[in-house]
């Protein structure tokens, strides 16, 4: 090997430590109950998405395990394809070492993801839910019994799509959906459109109501093997 050769890999080494490290996160115990290590935040916005807030994303309350985040992504990209002009909103996750986040009850592991309901306007367009301090970041808003708060409407539609897409992200990246917890009376609605049967068949839907109405979002917990809470 030349002198020159020798110092271009020594300089591409060089670069090459300078890149960050994506390392594999890891998880412990459940989502009720457990710790992450090494978390990535989610990115702040995308092409037909974006984060709740600022100040949450700040905050660290949007990190998760690295296969979740590329699940999460890689969805949204398919999504810009399947439902082009369609915008989509996330919310809380989790810390980048997992743990106890309130006033969540889970998001403890790295593998829980609220997303925020699409919703369309009066004139049908897609537009991002308005989220902010004097709604609690979008957790306070309520949607009535037909899925209607002001002149948005959810669009259940485009929640089932999602669904869909980031049950096959997962999918590929040797994950799986193990729970969806979405407002009960909203099941029929979100079951008519054109995905409903194959959510029938492939979503598991928490049967029950949970602690707090899931109305203005929906939560996932992805199905990522964890290492037992130690």
């Amino acid at each position: 090997m030349s002198r020159l050769q020798r110092r271009a890999l020594l300089a591409l080494c060089g670069s090459a430590a300078a890149l960050p490290s994506w390392a594999a996160s890891r998880c412990f115990g459940t989502v009720a109950q457990g710790r992450l290590e090494d978390g990535v935040a989610l990115p702040k916005d995308g092409a037909n998405y974006s984060a709740y807030s600022r100040l949450g994303v700040t905050a660290g309350r949007t990190h998760v395990h690295s296969t979740v985040r590329d699940i999460v992504v890689d969805a949204y990209a398919q999504l810009a394809t399947a439902l082009p002009g369609t915008v989509f909103v996330y919310g809380e996750t989790g810390w980048a070492g997992g743990g106890r986040i309130r006033p969540h009850r889970s998001h403890q592991n790295g593998l829980s993801v609220d997303f925020f309901v699409p919703v369309r306007n009066a004139g049908g367009a897609s537009v991002p839910l308005s989220t902010g301090v004097t709604n609690k970041l979008g957790y306070a808003i309520e949607f009535d019994a037909a899925g209607r708060f002001g002149d948005l409407r959810i669009d259940f539609a485009a929640i089932a799509e999602h669904l869909f897409q980031l049950a096959e992200s997962a999918r590929r990246h040797g994950a799986g959906l193990a729970m969806v917890i979405f407002d009960p009376p909203y099941l029929p609605m979100l079951l008519a459109t054109p995905r409903g049967d194959w959510l029938r068949e492939h979503v598991n839907f928490m049967k029950g109501r949970a602690w707090v109405r899931h109305d203005e979002h929906y939560h996932v917990d992805f199905r990522i093997s964890c290492r037992p809470l130690g």
